[in-house]
């Protein structure tokens, strides 16, 4: 069998017959994949299968070589009888093909859409009263954004800074992943149902939006059998990085315009509209900039990467490619350039901006053996053998188990001949070396140094969270399984069910350990009552604060998720958020604002239940705090943990309070009101 055998093609599927210039021909490859032979030539192989459709990413076939098998005309099956009223009768077994295009890929979507909410059927339970297991931190914080969305459709509030919370100092929103790009379209949810709710719908929509938006794009331009494509949708999707990410980080997880930007970057490569394709690829980057800045940068590193690799493996076809790609790139620059000119000011130059990511998470890489291990949110993940292998449980971003791992080595080995399979080993390599961090480490024990340390303090790279770039590698992997699921269904051979029958063994062999389980979720305590009542209005003017205790911080975020309650109707200082690190724009970023010696005193005491020995500095201390917050209102939950060693630590410090509904609550106003 040679390959162009196995790349047979069959007639154009009617929905090729549009004819435009962006619609991808189903009879030859097009675009730098192409060559410049395909742009002009047909294949003349014999048809596979009679509802197939082309592929468009795919190298164009390659002339058989002397030890070749000649190719044989496959014998004709005899035609189907017809029924009575003429309409033409189809095999029992082809009732998949009986089906329109359209309710193919509504049972497709559907599919991804219930594996969603397996996967988050344990938080759809109680949206408000559960949260991941481990750190809550990143839903609070993602909740106060989608909150800060309902104020700037339903008020007009400026979008990307904020005093609501890091009162007064405030928040720089373009440098924090505000997610507007997903907070705006869900302010009916968040009014009617609450951000909690917006959250988990939004992580549900993430992972079932991005399989099914790899499908099409697969299925379309890629691989000519469903099958194949939905296994490539469902692994980018579904996978143990994807699933380690839901819990916390719905940014990351949709990624549902990621592959309508990588196809119209090829689409560039052969475009006879360079100008238009710029533009349309402009808008799609431009929302995915309000989604995720940093998904975005991966995506143009890995295109940047594949068509490199593509080049150096076959320099002709840059002659017939960078015309149109350059005149596209630099108009979508051009004009995406200028759509996010100010947000980008702002995110860089603007009020509390910040250049480089804090210590804590810029050196995050992934181990070498995380590889070869199951992700801990899968059927065969264990937290506890996981520990030592990722920065933490939202980082998981490797993790493919060996079963998977061996495969792709061997679609690699096995596929080697074809030219885009070795393109994207080469980029899936690549970001898997990156993705190891300034410190290459096998089961916790550093080896060498990594290639990542030459490039962190590169511009752009020095915000990057290392470990991420296994992402890419997670993508690379679901285009190697939709290739060779392809590539084996279409194999010509004696018994072709044994073989389909292997190849679907194989892929459970591979995807089983991998599997996605219901992410592990914790209650969590609910907004008091004082605040869902809106008691706290008697207290608290529009320029004060409301202060939760303990002050809210990277580990204390109970406070910003009653602020998202009342939509963010009351300001509260500190929070969850990257910061100048001394809080002067261009200083290196840090979890969190200025430090606060009261605050963190009173972190330790809801840890630890310990009371501090406190004199009249430390007193003096916090009313300057509080005068440097506006603060209106202390508020300590009754069930908040270590309560009673809280209350009488803020009694010592500004007096009794009194209780009001289920929190004690401190009057300070007469102390901070700045004209005593």
């Amino acid at each position: 069998m040679t390959p162009a055998e196995s790349r047979a093609l069959p007639a154009p599927h009617p929905e090729a017959a549009a004819g435009s210039d962006e619609m991808v021909s189903y009879r030859t490859p097009v675009g730098l994949l192409a060559g410049p032979a395909a742009l002009t030539s047909t294949s003349t192989a014999p048809v596979e299968a009679p509802d197939a459709t082309e592929t468009t990413l795919a190298a164009p076939a390659e002339a058989p070589t002397e030890a070749s098998a000649p190719t044989e005309a496959p014998a004709e099956a005899p035609a189907p009888a017809e029924p009575a009223d003429g309409t033409p009768a189809l095999p029992a077994r082809a009732w998949w093909r009986r089906w329109t295009r359209r309710r193919q890929h509504l049972a497709v979507g559907g599919l991804f859409l219930l594996a969603a909410l397996w996967v988050t059927s344990r938080i759809w339970l109680d949206p408000s009263g559960r949260v991941a297991s481990l750190y809550t931190g990143d839903p609070a914080q993602v909740q106060f954004f989608l909150a800060h969305s309902v104020r700037v459709v339903l008020h007009g509030e400026y979008p990307f800074y904020t005093e609501q919370f890091n009162y007064p100092d405030g928040v720089n929103l373009m440098a924090n992943t505000a997610v507007l790009a997903l907070g705006i379209p869900m302010v009916p949810v968040t009014l009617l149902f609450g951000p909690a709710v917006s959250f988990v719908l939004l992580v549900t929509l993430g992972l079932a939006g991005t399989a099914m938006a790899w499908y099409l794009v697969l299925s379309r331009h890629l691989v000519r059998l469903p099958l194949a494509a939905a296994v490539g949708g469902w692994f980018c999707g579904f996978s143990p990085a994807m699933l380690s990410h839901a819990s916390w980080h719905p940014n990351i997880i949709s990624q549902f315009l990621l592959p309508f930007i990588v196809w119209r970057v090829l689409v560039l490569t052969r475009s006879r509209r360079p100008v238009l394709d710029g533009a349309l690829l402009a808008l799609l980057v431009t929302v995915q900039a309000f989604i995720n800045e940093e998904i975005l940068l991966f995506t143009a590193l890995a295109c940047g990467v594949f068509l490199l690799a593509v080049l150096v493996q076959e320099p002709a076809r840059w002659r017939t490619a960078w015309r149109p790609l350059g005149a596209g790139v630099v108009t979508c620059g051009l004009l995406a350039g200028g759509l996010l000119a100010y947000p980008l000011y702002v995110q860089f130059a603007g009020p509390m901006a910040y250049h480089g990511l804090s210590d804590a998470v810029k050196d995050y890489g992934n181990d070498i053996a995380a590889f070869f291990a199951p992700g801990s949110p899968t059927l065969g993940g264990n937290q506890r053998a996981n520990i030592n292998l990722a920065p933490n449980y939202s980082e998981e971003n490797a993790f493919f188990g060996w079963s998977l791992s061996l495969l792709a080595i061997g679609i690699v080995v096995w596929l080697r001949r074809e030219l885009i399979v070795r393109a994207l080993a080469v980029t899936g390599l690549l970001f898997a070396v990156l993705s190891l961090g300034e410190r290459v480490s096998w089961w916790d024990r550093e080896l060498v140094s990594g290639p990542w340390q030459w490039l962190v303090h590169l511009p752009l790279l020095d915000a990057v969270v290392p470990t991420r770039f296994g992402l890419i590698t997670s993508v690379v992997i679901g285009l190697l399984l939709a290739l060779a699921v392809e590539r084996a269904w279409a194999l010509r051979v004696a018994d072709r069910r044994t073989v389909r029958v292997l190849t679907a063994a194989g892929l459970a062999f591979a995807l089983l350990p991998i599997a996605p389980m219901p992410l592990r979720m914790v209650g969590r305590p609910p907004v008091p009552d004082f605040i869902t009542a809106d008691r706290w209005r008697a207290y608290v003017g529009p320029d004060q604060t409301l202060v939760p205790i303990p002050v809210p911080s990277m580990g204390n975020t109970h406070g910003m998720r009653w602020a998202a309650a009342t939509n963010l109707d009351f300001k509260i200082p500190g929070g969850y958020f990257l910061a100048p690190r001394n809080g002067n724009t261009g200083d290196a970023g840090r979890f969190g604002g200025r430090p606060s010696g009261v605050g963190q005193m009173l972190e330790e005491v809801a840890t630890t239940g310990r009371t501090p020995k406190l004199d009249d500095r430390q007193r003096r201390r916090f009313t300057d705090e509080l005068r440097h917050w506006r603060a209106a209102i202390l508020v300590l939950p009754v069930r908040q943990q270590n309560a009673e060693p809280l209350r009488r630590t803020v009694e010592e410090l500004v007096g009794p309070g009194h209780q009001e509904l289920d929190v004690w609550v401190w009057d300070v106003r007469a102390l901070t009101d700045r004209s005593v």
